[in-house]
């Protein structure tokens, strides 16, 4: 009789995987950039188009925080939705073809573990045991298939709320000085580039980028926008006033 081998002590509960699937990060991610690099790009265009310190700048700013993350969470939520709509209806699909064709689809996933190195007589055993439960049959050939779980599908509401929170929080961060009586647009710039910065460092732990590439970069690709941003601003605003 074979023996089960034992994890090891130094194994066991030390190999964890962070959440790469939960429809959270991407969008918390982006949401946080975007206002970021937006209102602080629409602030320094305000500045460069208007006088400083100008209470329309402020309006501006608010006006793209609100529009923003509004625009934000309901792009996301139809995204996100729209994506676990078409997953299901896959899903249902192939449902079908188990229904209809269960010896077809069962010859279908032992080629398909066949083609993954698996011996013939093993991998047609394997595919008959999950084939003896319907339910598990089709979350295999999903799996296999489709490249999906059909337990662990993207929640488009989970996505919505963390594209408008995160949205909200990266564009109130260039804003912050101009609500506290700041004359011009470099404190909101310091505070911009530092917050780019830091959540470009930020994300790098969820990456394979080093901390300081991935946060120097965000921090270029938000300058050069807001660099832009604000020369539309000089060339437009003194023709519009």
């Amino acid at each position: 009789m074979t023996e089960t081998p034992e994890v090891s002590a130094e194994h066991h509960g030390d190999h964890t995987h962070r959440d790469v699937n939960g429809g959270w990060l991407r969008p918390a991610v982006f949401g946080a950039m975007d206002g970021l690099v937006s209102n602080f790009a629409l602030i320094a265009g305000m500045d460069g188009g208007t006088s400083s310190g100008s209470k329309f700048i402020v309006l501006a700013g608010l006006a793209g925080l609100a529009s923003g993350a509004f625009s934000m969470a309901a792009g996301e939520y139809t995204s996100v939705a729209s994506q676990r709509e078409l997953a299901r209806a896959e899903i249902e699909v192939e449902r079908r073809e188990i229904k209809k064709h269960p010896i077809d689809e069962e010859i279908e996933l032992a080629e398909t573990y066949r083609a993954k190195g698996l011996d013939p007589d093993l991998a047609s055993k394997v595919a008959k045991q999950f084939h003896a439960d319907p339910e598990q049959a089709l979350e295999e050939h999903v799996r296999e298939e489709l490249g999906i779980d059909p337990t662990d599908l993207p929640n488009p509401v989970t996505a919505a709320a963390s594209s408008f929170i995160c949205f909200a929080i990266g564009a109130f961060v260039p804003l912050a000085p101009y609500l506290v009586g700041a004359g011009s647009v470099v404190p909101s710039l310091i505070f911009a580039l530092t917050a780019l910065f830091v959540c470009g460092a930020v994300v790098s732990r969820v990456t394979s980028r080093s901390w300081w590439y991935s946060g120097l970069r965000q921090l270029l690709l938000g300058a050069a926008a807001a660099a832009l941003t604000y020369f539309v601003g000089t060339l437009v605003g003194p023709g519009i006033g």
